[in-house]
């Protein structure tokens, strides 16, 4: 990549950082125009504002990516599905922009955003299957399901008693998911929770 396209990319990721951090327009719009591009060379770095955010928050991303295996070595699979969703769950709490890309698209994927997506759409691969290993899972469930029902989620308000209402909602859903597996949070080893 020439430098100044690399200047370019980075300023637009700084720029991204910065609206995505605060409350208002946090348009494709407003973020190229905080980088100082056109449109057109913000879209040639970030095809879809998907592929943008969640490289905004590459790290979280690659964090919970490096989390599968050390959840599946300690827990039984439906407590590590658990414990990794509830770790999906808190990064879009902190960070209101990389749950709207969750729920916007999540389940409803295009092939152009699905490359976005990939990397956690692999890593919950990797939990259904072992819970489906283990006959802990309903059969035939994918992990793009899995983001599909979690799109709820994504929009429940952050005051304690929709934070309670998010809690049971989430109970509904692992009790659904997992019927015949233990995926109470209790049984959830202290070390293993990351819950925000």
């Amino acid at each position: 990549m020439r430098s100044d396209a690399r200047h370019n990319r980075l300023r637009i990721l700084e720029a991204a950082a910065e609206v995505l951090a605060a409350p208002g327009d946090t348009s494709l719009k407003t973020i190229a125009r905080r980088a100082g591009v056109g449109q057109g060379t913000l879209y040639r770095h970030f095809p879809t504002r998907e592929s943008l955010v969640l490289e905004v928050y590459g790290d979280e991303v690659d964090e919970l990516v490096t989390a599968v295996p050390a959840l599946l070595s300690t827990l039984c699979p439906p407590l590590a599905l658990r414990a990794w969703l509830q770790r999906l769950l808190s990064v879009g709490t902190s960070a209101p922009g990389f749950a709207d890309a969750m729920s916007g698209t999540a389940g409803t994927l295009t092939e152009q955003c699905r490359p976005a997506y990939r990397p956690l759409l692999d890593a919950l691969s990797v939990l259904v299957d072992a819970n489906e290993a283990t006959g802990t899972i309903v059969p035939g469930t994918t992990a793009d399901d899995m983001l599909l029902l979690l799109g709820p989620l994504w929009r429940v308000g952050a005051d304690d008693e929709e934070c309670a209402r998010s809690r049971r909602l989430f109970d509904v859903l692992m009790r659904g998911l997992c019927p015949s597996g233990d995926t109470q949070e209790a049984s959830v080893p202290e070390g293993a929770r990351h819950v925000g």
